[in-house]
């Protein structure tokens, strides 16, 4: 056995070390952190790599579908700017939610998700998208390329789950959903958390 293991060889921070995807803003690889079947949310620790236990859900209310976020992207002055409200930024990566037909019950793990639309959170001022997306070859949905090709219901779960899973006893959720758009807006928030992740922590681009 070597007395240590090469410096090659480590895990990749999932947010620094891995790549945005094939083809973004269009075709991403999305690290998932949460499944619908977790009753506690989790978040990458920004420090580590490593999945946290942010906190159990206060509700009963459970993401609806995969839930990660796309490496080496930012939401910062870019993404904010793409906003009528928001202050700023909320200083994480991009967000994005996967619709998946077959059951998929874990995280920390990377799949290839092709951009629907999205969903422009505003949390206490900050910009926090929500990007939706679909399995890239799952065969249920190999038709869809827009929001307008994803049932309402599945929708307003998202729009829905968004807007409640910070709602604290007694304390109203300053959470609000400004828009809900297509692809076409979707790619552009990408490209702007691609841009903003490259003002911030340098580098090019990766397409």
């Amino acid at each position: 056995m070597p007395d240590r293991v090469p410096f090659d060889n480590w895990r990749p921070h999932p947010w620094h070390g891995l790549l945005p995807g094939k083809d973004p803003p269009y075709l991403l690889d999305a690290y998932i952190e949460m499944t619908p079947f977790d009753a506690v949310k989790y978040e990458i620790d920004k420090a580590t790599g490593y999945l946290r236990v942010d906190r159990p859900q206060i509700t009963s209310s459970l993401t609806p579908t995969l839930y990660g976020f796309v490496p080496r992207t930012f939401c910062g002055p870019r993404v904010a700017a793409l906003s009528e409200s928001a202050d700023e930024g909320d200083g994480d990566p991009m967000d994005i939610c996967v619709l998946s037909e077959r059951p998929i019950d874990r995280a920390e793990i990377l799949l290839p998700a092709r951009v629907l639309g999205g969903l422009r959170l505003i949390d206490r001022g900050e910009a926090d998208d929500k990007i939706i997306a679909v399995l890239d070859n799952d065969t249920i949905w190999k038709t869809a390329r827009d929001l307008a090709d994803v049932p309402e219901e599945l929708v307003e779960r998202l729009r829905h789950y968004f807007t409640t899973y910070k709602l604290m006893p007694g304390k109203p959720a300053d959470v609000t959903i400004e828009e809900i758009y297509g692809a076409e807006t979707a790619a552009k928030v990408v490209q702007a958390s691609l841009e903003d992740y490259r003002d911030t922590y340098g580098g090019e681009i990766e397409m």
